[in-house]
């Protein structure tokens, strides 16, 4: 598949994930915009992922599916890292393996991207239940996010992210090996004096089935503090301010 100026890399790291993936693809084939390639990487799944997108791939036909097989589980980043790596397209878009995309996503963000002259776009998404079903709660984003805002700010969510790799290199999306490495990344680039912009249009639906958990929360709690005294080495005092803006904004995105 040779490169085009307008192809999109969908990156989608896959482990256990054999009950969603169907949807996650159907979503991606269901897109308006029809320029992109599917680069699924299977990361060491102890369920039947890989043997789900292989019949996929083989009663559709569709050959801009492409499965790529880690071997062994290495954890997400290194999945998008390898995904990243393999794409052929000018622009790279994250998707998680049990979330969906409205049909619309790539077409409007593409072209939103293209207005702006964006680097780095995100939209807005709607929670959804382990059905795949959205909620009605939908997340609003903000026109920008510069790094001092995104610091306070987490609402870029991995699964509308996408990136232009002729303004932004390739070498520098790669993910660190770390807890919330999405989020270590984002910070990262934007740190550098790039712009996120918002697309403020639900586009996405967040699967949270059991991410909801209170244990989960707490996690998140300790991820979040350690990006800010580890990624970002803030003091004790700037981690405790920032965190106290991001949770609540955390919460207000849940109720």
């Amino acid at each position: 598949m040779e490169e085009t100026n307008n192809r999109v890399s969908i990156v989608v790291p896959v482990y256990n994930v054999e009950n969603f993936i169907v949807e996650t693809m159907d979503s991606v084939r269901s897109q308006t915009y029809s320029d992109w390639e599917l680069l699924l990487v299977e990361d060491g799944s102890s369920d039947n992922s890989a043997g789900v997108i292989e019949e996929y791939r083989q009663r559709t036909g569709d050959e801009r599916i492409r499965l790529i097989r880690q071997g062994k589980n290495q954890g997400a980043a290194r999945a998008r890292n390898r995904g990243v790596l393999e794409a052929k397209g000018r622009y790279i878009a994250y998707l998680d393996g049990d979330d969906l995309w409205i049909p619309r996503k790539l077409e409007h963000e593409l072209a939103f991207m293209q207005e702006k002259k964006a680097a780095f776009a995100f939209t807005g998404y709607e929670f959804a239940d382990e059905h795949g079903k959205g909620t009605g709660k939908v997340v609003r984003v903000p026109e920008t996010l510069n790094y001092k805002q995104a610091l306070k700010n987490t609402t870029i969510f991995t699964t509308t992210v996408m990136f232009d790799t002729q303004r932004i290199a390739k070498k520098e999306l790669q993910m660190p090996e770390m807890k919330s490495e999405d989020t270590a990344l984002w910070w990262k680039i934007l740190r550098g004096g790039v712009t996120a912009y918002g697309l403020d249009e639900n586009l996405a639906l967040y699967r949270r089935g059991g991410k909801t958990l209170s244990s989960n929360k707490a996690e998140a709690v300790r991820r979040i503090w350690n990006l800010y005294r580890q990624a970002e080495r803030m003091s004790v005092l700037s981690s405790l301010w920032h965190c106290c803006f991001w949770a609540v904004r955390a919460v207000k995105r849940r109720i």
